[in-house]
């Protein structure tokens, strides 16, 4: 199987008259969606131009250093979406880099292993493979974690007389927030479970149908795939455990106290 169905500006047009059509129904229910929708395709589209435009370039530069400033604008959004995500959120700094850091440290080891030791490109950074990879593996891993300190953050601040309560009775702080840390782990890694618990029953993960799209043989597409699932479960999980944890930290003392001051409301 070789080469691919090219589809012009007009298919996309075409493409879009159901998304269209959506509009008119919102219009004609009354529903105030219309404007929302159409905005948010128009943005979409813009988006995305310009995103494939700059992907051109740097494939062609092949350069490191565009590459990784690339990757720091991709981690930049990603921190800054984990932050808006949370309802209560750590004050200050700690706010947008402890969500951003473990994010990025899960995200970055996860794709330096499968670049260096599993797909090994030449040269190991080539744009072509570390971008695509680097930023599903950083949308995945920024989904846990904003899900998890939002959820661990609600659960001390809704369940603080428990806490105090453990606390008082001699539990060290981690022992004191374990359920809470259960909790949170949970949710963190729920969207990533469910996706790949549905993937090839239920869907056809977006790489593998692109893949299949462009000619690849299926047998090919799916070991991309199941190696992309493997990667993107084991950084969402490093990034969630690491952020979880390090919240507790901070939003404990070495008196081994609930600091829920540390906290903004949104």
């Amino acid at each position: 199987m070789s080469g691919y169905q090219a589809l012009t500006y007009w298919d996309l047009v075409a493409a879009s008259v159901f998304l269209i059509l959506n509009a008119v129904f919102s219009i004609a229910l009354n529903l105030g969606l219309a404007r929302t929708l159409i905005v948010s395709a128009l943005r979409m589209t813009v988006q995305l131009i310009l995103v494939g435009l700059i992907l051109k370039a740097i494939f062609l530069a092949g350069s490191l250093w565009w590459t990784l400033l690339a990757a720091a604008v991709m981690a930049a959004f990603a921190g800054r979406e984990i932050r808006a995500r949370q309802a209560r959120r750590l004050s200050g700094l700690w706010g947008t880099g402890l969500g951003a850091g473990a994010m990025l440290l899960a995200g970055s080891l996860v794709t330096l292993y499968a670049l260096a030791g599993l797909i090994r490109p030449d040269p190991v950074w080539q744009p072509q493979y570390a971008l695509p990879l680097f930023g599903m593996i950083l949308g995945n891993t920024m989904t846990g974690v904003s899900l998890g300190l939002d959820t661990l953050h609600t659960a001390l601040a809704q369940g603080k007389r428990d806490v105090e309560a453990r606390l008082l009775l001699g539990g060290t702080r981690w022992e004191a927030t374990r359920p809470a840390l259960r909790q949170a782990l949970r949710s963190g890694f729920t969207p990533i479970i469910n996706a790949m618990a549905a993937t090839g029953v239920v869907s056809l993960p977006g790489m593998m149908t692109g893949q299949i799209l462009s000619g690849v043989d299926p047998r090919e597409a799916v070991k991309y795939q199941l190696l992309i699932m493997f990667l993107l479960g084991g950084a969402t999980g490093l990034g969630v455990l690491g952020a979880t944890f390090a919240s507790i930290w901070r939003l404990t003392d070495t008196r081994h106290r609930l600091r829920l001051d540390r906290l903004d409301t949104r």
